[in-house]
């Protein structure tokens, strides 16, 4: 049989057990803590039975196509010193959601399904790890530091203790390099819990996870509270998509030290009529450095290419600085940011009564953060190597905007604190877009929801790829083993839309599929070499054009786009 066959055959036979085995799937319920290693398989579904626990120790491993469909209240949390390994494929991620969400797949289909506006139907996905937190002051452990100290910790927002004993809501510690596990190409959809005023569960919540946790590929549909919250560690995060959610999409606090490329951001709603920050959407990204503001870590970000898509009528801020907070945004998109593109928020009184902001005890002024260079590290509270605690930024100021486009941010004030820093000077290679020059393809939104005094239009249909002044980029990010050397800005090339094949956004018809389709077939032993590599690409090259082609984008007609299809996805499913 020639390889072009064998890779069509393949193909459709993982496809069809990915979506016969979620139909026919045994379900599990999950009613105790994971207290030794266990492997959950995709022949089955997992059902979580209140708030259950990976313990010390131990490692959960799950399958690439396994669906973890769970009641009210069902939630998982990967305890310090435990391990989850959650490798999902573009062909056959991983999914944890509702019942509810299950019941509008077609005959059980996890490729098929219907947005709702819903959220609070499970829990949510917790990682707690052993990494630097900058947790000191009102509402922290008797005890902590505000210097960098091993023996600071924090419990879990949104979980709860059973007892002042309960030591699994703890994270943070002194290891940055603390491994966590995998977590990769992982849909998780409308989800959360409010246990109480500032105490909820997020769709993803990182605690004090290290450096060698590897977080890739992951979505976010619909959550009550943010979409991920990020308390100190310095994990780092790539290709990420999060819409509809009812507070943040992206929030970051207790000093993070880490870098993202490649996200997607889409403000909108998950309950209808409720309010902003409980089910109507917030900030896009909210960041704050560090509790008190002279403690230390103190939260220091970088973000390459992302597509950040506000609500243009009565949307919340772009992006939100709070207590000493540091942030390079490169070659990024704002568009359609209903408020302040950059706000100084300055501190957090919300839950911690107050925190006191940029300038308190001799730390850097909110003005003189942005004309700091990231490598001048604060002389208050700190590590003893500062250089080696601080590796996200690597260039430029603490607090940057380049090689980014603004489009369509209107409100009268979107531009004020921006314009007061510099962002748009002639070095920073911003571009504030004309009129009708979108730089995405394309965007489509729904019907006006209103709570209140806000007005919500969601996205309900999106062409994510770069146009436009987005289509190129003056730089791109530093080659340091983690970015890739993207020549574009957002988070999609002209070319490309890696939502396809895994996300909930390409199941319920959310996203335009790029030119040469969402081609769904990934890479396989062809060859019978005992590897996966690019061997096997090699064998289906040498195949192309014999009798065995076929119709790998759907698209009606055998040609040469299929081979495209099969090209653009190679290296994206495993």
């Amino acid at each position: 049989m020639k390889n072009r066959t064998l890779w069509t055959t393949l193909a459709a036979t993982i496809g069809a057990s990915f979506v016969v085995g979620a139909a026919n799937a045994a379900e599990v319920l999950i009613s105790n803590d994971i207290a030794t290693s266990t492997t959950w398989t995709k022949d089955n579904t997992y059902n979580l039975q209140g708030q259950r626990y990976i313990l010390p120790g131990a490692t959960l491993t799950i399958q690439a196509g396994t669906v973890i469909a769970s009641d009210v209240g069902g939630s998982l949390a990967v305890t310090r010193d435990a391990r989850i390994e959650c490798v999902g494929t573009k062909l056959e991620p991983v999914i944890f959601t509702s019942k509810a969400d299950v019941a509008t797949w077609t005959a059980g289909n996890p490729k098929t399904g219907t947005w709702r506006a819903s959220a609070n139907e499970w829990g949510n996905v917790t990682v707690m790890g052993n990494a630097y937190i900058g947790k000191y002051g009102a509402g922290a452990v008797v005890g902590n530091t505000a210097a960098p100290n091993a023996g600071n910790y924090a419990n879990m927002e949104g979980l709860t203790a059973s007892g002042s004993g309960d030591t699994r809501t703890f994270y943070g510690g002194g290891n940055d390099l603390d491994n966590s596990g995998r977590f990769e190409y992982v849909s998780l959809r409308y989800g959360g819990k409010v246990v109480g005023l500032g105490n909820e569960l997020n769709g993803l919540s990182l605690g004090g996870v290290g450096k060698e946790t590897i977080i890739d590929h992951i979505e976010i549909m619909n959550n009550v509270d943010d979409g991920i919250e990020i308390w100190g560690g310095n994990v780092d995060l790539k290709y990420v998509s999060i819409w509809n959610i009812g507070d943040d999409s992206f929030d970051v606090d207790q000093g993070w030290r880490g870098r993202v490329q490649f996200g997607l951001l889409v403000s909108g709603y998950s309950i209808a009529g409720a309010a902003s920050g409980s089910g109507f959407c917030d900030s896009s990204v909210e960041m704050d450095g560090a509790e008190k503001s002279d403690a230390q870590p103190v939260s220091t970000a970088n973000f390459y290419n992302m597509t950040i898509i506000g609500q243009p009528l009565s949307g919340k801020a772009g992006t939100k600085y709070r207590d000493n907070m540091r942030a390079q945004f490169n070659n990024c998109i704002f568009m359609d940011i209903g408020k302040e593109v950059v706000k100084n928020d300055n501190t957090d009184g919300e839950a911690t009564g107050g925190q006191t902001g940029y300038g308190y005890n001799g730390t850097l002024s909110w003005i003189d953060t942005w004309t700091t260079n990231y490598n001048v590290y604060s002389s208050v509270n700190p590590f003893a190597n500062p250089a080696a605690a601080y590796t996200a930024q690597k260039a430029g100021k603490l607090i940057q905007y380049t090689d980014s486009v603004f489009y369509n941010n209107v409100n009268a004030a979107a531009y004020t604190e921006a314009n007061s820093r510099g962002v748009f000077a002639a070095g920073n290679n911003n571009v504030l877009a004309a009129a009708g020059s979108s730089p995405i393809a394309s965007i489509t939104r729904g019907p006006n929801v209103i709570s209140g005094t806000v007005v919500v239009q969601p996205v309900i249909l999106l062409d994510p790829r770069a146009t436009n002044d987005a289509a190129t980029s003056v730089a791109s990010a530093p080659s340091d083993g983690f970015f890739a050397q993207a020549q574009y800005r957002g988070a999609f090339g002209p070319n490309e839309n890696w939502l396809c094949g895994w996300t909930a956004t390409d199941a319920y018809g959310m996203s335009v599929a790029p030119p040469g389709g969402c081609a769904t077939a990934c890479p396989a032993d062809l060859n019978a070499d005992g590897l996966i590599n690019g061997s096997d690409l090699a064998g289906v090259l040498s195949g192309w054009g014999s009798s065995g082609a076929s119709d790998i984008n759907h698209d009606g007609t055998t040609n040469g786009a299929d081979l495209a299809a099969v090209l653009s996805g190679w290296g994206n499913c495993i």
